[in-house]
């Protein structure tokens, strides 16, 4: 019986899961994006977000450095623990918890389990708080009218001054 196990096993031994969270950890923070299972992406959730509130403590430099060699000893692979505390660390320093998201994708077609992709929050363009706003300003219409709108107005008032032009020399002429 299980009782009070909250862990899920995968169908592998202790050693084996170990290092298949390792793997998988390693390639989402290289990545920032990885499809997965839906089971192992809920195991790499619980197993990934405690690193990556570890990249937050920064009081001191021993902190950071038992911090840098606590996460090194779960994830084996120093160019992720770089990534890691050099890249995802200032960008999740205000998010309170919450660092990952799964996205169920539906069945695999092999063996019909169901798919998912786990993804850090703030690296997400689509999602992003703020993002959508940078996207809007870039307005971008599918009228062509526009230019020609704009040329025809320019050649109106080229027009309008030429005729008030030729009409003040005309008046001029009739005159004398």
């Amino acid at each position: 019986m299980r009782h009070g196990n909250k862990n899920n096993n995968l169908s592998r031994t202790a050693s084996h899961r170990r290092s298949l969270l390792m793997n998988l950890g390693c390639q989402l923070i290289t990545h920032k994006r990885i499809t997965t299972t839906l089971a192992k992406a809920r195991s790499l959730r619980t197993y990934i977000e405690p690193l990556i509130t570890k990249t937050k403590a920064n009081e001191s430099k021993e902190a950071i450095m038992h911090n840098h060699r606590i996460v090194f000893s779960y994830l084996n692979d120093k160019d992720a623990v770089k990534e890691l505390f050099t890249v995802v660390a200032p960008k999740v320093a205000d998010r309170p918890g919450g660092y990952t998201r799964i996205i169920k994708l539906g069945a695999r077609v092999g063996d019909n389990a169901e798919m998912a992709m786990i993804e850090l929050v703030d690296f997400n363009e689509i999602y992003g708080k703020g993002k959508g706003e940078e996207v809007s300003t870039a307005k971008k219409t599918r009228r062509s009218g526009g230019k020609k709108k704009a040329a025809t107005t320019e050649e109106a008032s080229e027009t309008s001054t030429e005729e008030t032009q030729s009409s003040a020399d005309t008046s001029e002429s009739a005159e004398d």
